[in-house]
């Protein structure tokens, strides 16, 4: 199995920290502090979340805003905004396979129709929680 990227927690991460901050003070080193990361990877990912229209980036001094607000950014929005998993690729195979066993020649296609299925249903999920829902979760703790 493919793991998803860490792009997309940092992600998330990072697009929380801009929607309950001033504007001000989501800087990239800001935000790095944060997550507790190089504040390169922080731009590098702030440029993927900037390209798929969530973020402005003001130049110069730097800081970051949301271009929607956060119960209209969902989950899916950003797992497809980092390319946490390739499409329809959240699951890898082994290739190569003995096609001479009867588990070796079917295996691929028999497994690839469950991947796809489990995947559909993760996206559906990441499809109905929005930034807004995680942020009113960190009061609840």
């Amino acid at each position: 199995m493919k793991q998803i990227s860490t792009r997309f927690s940092i992600a998330v991460h990072t697009l929380c920290l801009i929607a309950v901050s001033p504007a001000n003070d989501c800087t990239g080193d800001y935000i790095a502090g944060s997550v507790n990361t190089n504040p390169v990877i922080i731009r590098r990912i702030i440029g993927m979340l900037k390209k798929a229209g969530l973020v402005d980036v003001r130049p110069g001094v730097g800081g970051a805003s949301l271009l929607k607000r956060p119960e209209e950014i969902t989950l899916l929005d950003v797992y497809r905004a980092v390319h946490a998993a390739e499409e329809k690729q959240l699951f890898r195979i082994h290739e190569d396979s003995n096609i001479d066993c009867l588990v070796g020649r079917n295996i691929e296609q028999s497994l690839q129709t469950e991947l796809l299925a489990a995947q559909a249903a993760m996206e559906q999920r990441l499809a109905q929680t929005t930034l807004e829902r995680l942020i009113q979760s960190f009061h609840d703790q």
